[in-house]
């Protein structure tokens, strides 16, 4: 006959707090820094890390007032630059969650002649850093005439999001069981439809995670922007923060506080609001 042992009340529940304890102590801190920072600009100084002064609203006056800000006057509108940053990360990972998913399925489900050569071919593009291709891309944009141009810049991007959306939305679509495809396929429906109706739903954990991932890739640019834009006129937010940054001396870092949380918050509001879907990009496909 067993014998059951009887384990004490609330023995089973401390190992399933050790994540909680693991991901709070390595957490703590950066929120620590976040906060400091918050709290930190409103001040004009700070001697190490104590702010110094009476509690103002002088760094953050580039909102209402940018004219008032020395750094700021011959630059664009920070208004402006916002909504160029929006719609360079908006349309970048909507176009590349688009050509993404088409090509994952077309990798996933079609079989047809150097498939796996250009498998390859996508994954060695995602190795290249973009860095080793300006010179390249600088003479393709002048050609087509969108040096200097949102348009050329957002082209730019998306091209280098590719292989890695690609790679993401191939995982999901091999997750999906070709039953269901295979159902709609028999009763008359064509690639096409069968990916817009049938495949797109049951990937839509990865889609929304990958444009997620994409938007805040295309927020946080800064290198192709400030290369290929360099009149100012389209810039982003990201080369307003360099800008600022200067050479490293006499930098205002009160005002670059200001303008870096600034910057920083949508990303961060974004991830609050959209953690559950990155979480399952490393569970993708269908339940039942």
């Amino acid at each position: 006959m067993a014998t059951v042992v009887e384990r004490p009340p609330g023995s089973g529940r401390w190992p399933s707090l050790v994540p909680y304890v693991v991901l709070a102590v390595g957490t703590l801190p950066i929120a620590v820094l976040y906060a400091w920072l918050l709290y930190s600009s409103f001040f004009l100084r700070v001697e190490g890390f104590t702010p110094i002064g009476p509690f103002t609203l002088e760094n953050w006056r580039f909102l209402w007032d940018p004219l008032s800000v020395p750094e700021l006057r011959n630059r664009p509108p920070i208004i402006p630059l916002t909504i160029n940053t929006f719609i360079f990360a908006t349309v970048t990972s909507l176009v590349g969650v688009l050509i993404s998913s088409m090509a994952g399925y077309a990798f996933s489900r079609l079989r047809f002649k150097g498939r796996r050569m250009m498998l390859g071919g996508v994954l060695l593009l995602h190795s290249f850093p973009s860095v080793t291709l300006l010179i390249a891309l600088f003479v393709v944009l002048r050609t087509l005439g969108l040096y200097d141009k949102l348009a050329g810049v957002i082209l730019v991007q998306t091209a280098f999001a590719l292989p890695f959306g690609i790679w993401i939305m191939k995982g999901f679509f091999d997750n999906v069981p070709w039953d269901l495809e295979m159902s709609a396929l028999v009763d008359g429906a064509g690639r096409l439809r069968t990916w817009w109706r049938i495949m797109l739903p049951l990937v839509k954990p990865g889609l929304l995670a990958l444009t997620v991932l994409l938007f805040v890739e295309g927020w946080n640019q800064f290198l192709l922007p400030f290369v290929f834009m360099p009149s100012g006129s389209q810039q982003t937010l990201s080369t307003l923060v360099r800008g600022i940054l200067g050479e490293g001396r006499f930098v205002d870092y009160g005002l670059l506080t200001a303008v870096g949380l600034y910057y920083i918050a949508p990303v961060l509001a974004l991830f609050v609001f959209a953690q559950d879907q990155l979480m399952r990009i490393y569970a993708g496909g269908v339940k039942g």
